[in-house]
């Protein structure tokens, strides 16, 4: 046994394969017998159904999986989470290094991976180690810069929502404060015109509610399409469980177990703030004011490597600081602003995976206690007929003097947190009398239904948000329904009503009526307001009104955009508000013209302009009009569509292609059995030559979601592939 090593060494260099950088023969031997307890099924969806013998034989397979599917999106995620973006993208991605190293220290995680408890310590060199050996049996793939996973990495990424906490901080403010003066498109995001909205729609439904009397669960993530893998995961542990999983984490995110299931949606509160700090100079040291104190403000160095152009090695260093709020992100006002956030990987790690175990409300609630979640509201329901809607855990005391939507005086020991909510001071709900509870990245005031909490009764920074133009159509779908089904379920999540409209059209009616007969838009524009007036506001593929809407919509947002950041209101409420009669017309003027321009005639049905595109595995799509693409009926959720797909022109193209909204959509029922249909974007692979790369676009596009295949007797028949990993 002892040559075993040696032996493994030479077959593995007689095939070509690749050690782990610094790997010993002896760790591809550990790594080979933990690869031999596992066992990976491909479903004929691509799915990865993997079983372990231990929750960390598990973690290991999945995560091998996982890099099988898409191993670049894998990377990607952990250079962004580690702060290392820039050693593959080059200069442009060094603002977010250091934007990402001021929270997250690469040797604070090694010490807090030392004293992590035991089992999770399992769980990490577990999944460090199922990446290496996808690397070790695969030379041909290159990782751009990580050519080793650590076990502390995990603890870089613990928290499975898109951009997180952390990207709250303006790159802007950090590279004017940290010397770049020229800063423009720091933040594309910032300089979109139309921005998308991002979060998720999640309901769950009471076994009152349902026509066989058992709780449902809609899982709806809106993120980026491709930004999660779809997998099951079980033990000889108690594991089982069944879901999307953000790339490169070992641990279902939004999914469910036989027994429960979980979504979480981005939440409308509070829980990054700004202090402004008041610096004085003492001997050359910055100090800042507390109180009656003057406290040193902590000075450090943080390197920022980056790939050169020319594809050689350089990096810049940094000086930063921070005081006891948090690190210096910018400066206003003569001032510098701290930010605070939580920082707790590796109970938010844990939290993450333990859920996945849970079989009830309690359990999950048990879990909950580690309060290591500040961005995501969740909705739950299990097989004993719980629903609830929960806000985040890590929820910060506040003083309720004090507008912490702003930055808040640091020098006021006043303002500093104190603590974090308990969950009996939210507006948690479990079990309401309506029997639902849903979230939209709303407010929590209408998650069972208006009424049921007095906003006034909290203070502010449990909502900063409010309403948003989808709050009317959950109501709208849930309200009255005692008759639900999977398939009424998804039917509801894929209901074509547009609310938005319902506010903005009679306004545009009201202008053009109020136009002087003389006028002559009264003729260019009367076919189009006709249209507009008699159209029932519900998107489809065949509509022309929906592409008439949409581009008028656009080209009125467009108008009112800079007003309505000076007034402090949503581009929404304001274009139903207080856009004049002069700018609603403009913007059908424009929206005419420039279907006519783009499409020919503007009875353009809106399938005919919006589509849905999968040419490359690229992390940043391609899209091409020359190139095959499926009409895709529903619209960006700016308008209340339920079902969203954020879709624009590209460079090159006159068509709308979506890359972001409706990614992974699940209903799932629980009852003596769990059973669930869904759907993912595009297909499991990110290879373009795979054929699970684009297997499942049709029926996303129809919102026809796939039986889910959770138990051994499903997966039967559908069966494409058994092996171990490495084999």
């Amino acid at each position: 046994m002892r040559r075993a090593p040696s032996l493994l060494l030479a077959l593995a260099l007689a095939a070509g394969l690749a050690l782990p950088a610094q790997a010993e023969p002896q760790d591809l031997a550990r790594l080979q017998r933990q690869a031999a307890k596992v066992r990976i099924v491909r479903d004929d969806w691509g799915i990865a159904h993997v079983r372990g013998r231990t929750d960390a034989d598990a973690v290991f397979g999945m995560i091998y999986a996982q890099a099988e599917d898409d191993f670049p999106r894998i990377e990607a995620n952990y250079l962004a989470s580690l702060g290392r973006a820039a050693e593959a993208e080059g200069e442009a991605a060094i603002w977010r290094d250091l934007r990402q190293r001021l929270f997250v220290d690469h040797d604070d995680l090694r010490r807090r991976y030392e004293g992590a408890p035991a089992s999770l310590k399992r769980l990490m060199q577990a999944w460090a180690d199922g990446l290496n050996y996808y690397l070790a049996t695969h030379p041909k793939v290159r990782p751009q810069v990580i050519a080793r996973f650590e076990p502390w990495m995990a603890l870089s990424f613990s928290e499975g929502s898109i951009g997180g906490d952390i990207s709250k901080v303006s790159l802007e403010g950090l590279a004017a404060f940290y010397g770049e003066t020229r800063t423009a498109g720091l933040d594309p995001a910032a300089q979109e015109r139309f921005p998308e909205p991002t979060g998720s729609n999640g309901i769950a439904i009471a076994p009152s509610r349902t026509a066989d009397g058992r709780a449902l669960l809609l899982i709806n993530p809106h993120t980026s399409f491709y930004f999660r893998s779809e997998l099951q995961m079980t033990s000889d542990e108690g594991l089982d469980a069944y879901g999307a999983v953000t790339w490169g984490q070992f641990f279902i995110y939004q999914g469910f177990n036989a027994n429960a299931g979980w979504m979480h949606t981005t939440s409308s509160m509070d829980a990054v703030d700004e202090f402004a700090e008041t610096i004085v100079e003492r001997d050359g040291r910055p100090f800042y004011r507390y109180g009656a104190e003057a406290r040193p403000v902590a000075v450090s160095q943080i390197v920022i490597p980056y790939r050169t152009a020319d594809g050689g090695r350089a990096s810049r260093n940094f000086t930063v600081y921070r005081t006891h709020h948090g690190p210096i992100v910018r400066a206003e006002g003569g001032k510098w602003i701290a930010t605070a956030l939580m920082h707790r990987p590796v109970e938010a790690l844990r939290q993450s995976f333990e859920r996945t175990k849970v079989r009830d409300l309690a359990g999950f609630m048990k879990v909950s206690e580690l309060a290591a979640n500040s961005s995501n509201n969740t909705l739950f329901a299990d097989s004993r007929g719980n629903v609830a809607f929960l806000m985040p855990q890590f929820l910060p005391r506040r003083d309720g003097r004090f507008d912490y939507t702003r930055p808040v005086d640091g020098s006021d020991p006043a303002t500093d947190w104190q603590g974090v909510h308990a969950p009996d001071t939210t507006p948690n709900v479990a079990n309401p009398p309506n029997g639902w509870v849903y979230n939209a990245n709303d407010g929590p005031w209408w998650a069972a239904g208006a009424g049921r909490f007095e906003r006034t009764a909290f203070p502010a920074y449990f909502d900063q948000v409010g309403q948003n133009a989808r709050t009317p159509h959950a109501l709208k779908v849930l309200q009255d329904r005692t008759d639900f089904t999977v398939q009424g379920l998804i039917d509801a999540a894929y209901d074509p009503w547009l609310p938005a409209f319902e506010r903005l059209l009679p306004g545009l009616a009201a202008a053009y009526d109020a136009l002087p007969a003389g006028d002559p838009r009264r003729a260019a524009l009367a076919e189009p307001v006709a249209a507009l007036r008699q159209w029932d506001r519900r998107w489809s593929a065949q509509s022309v009104e929906t592409s008439l809407a949409v581009f008028w919509g656009e080209a009125l947002w467009d108008a009112v955009a800079p007003a309505a950041k000076a007034a402090g209101q949503s581009n929404l409420d304001y274009m139903a508000e207080h856009a004049t009669a002069e700018q609603r017309l403009a913007a059908l003027d424009a929206a005419v013209a420039r279907l006519r321009q783009d499409f020919g005639d503007w009875r353009t049905p809106w399938g005919e302009i919006n589509r849905f595109q999968r040419l490359t595995g690229d992390i940043t799509p391609k899209f091409d009009d020359a190139a095959p693409s499926l009409p895709t009926p529903f619209t960006s959720a700016q308008w209340g569509s339920l079902a969203s797909f954020g879709a624009r022109r590209y460079e090159g193209t006159r068509r709308y292609y979506g890359s972001s909204g409706n990614s992974f959509v699940a209903v799932v029922e629980f009852g003596p059995r769990v059973r669930a249909r869904a759907i993912s974007a595009g297909g499991e692979s990110g290879d373009p030559l795979s054929p699970h790369f684009n297997d499942q676009a049709l029926r996303y596009t129809r919102g026809d979601l796939r039986p889910v295949y959770f138990y051994p007797d499903e997966l039967r028949g559908h069966v494409a592939r058994t092996y171990r990993p490495g084999g």
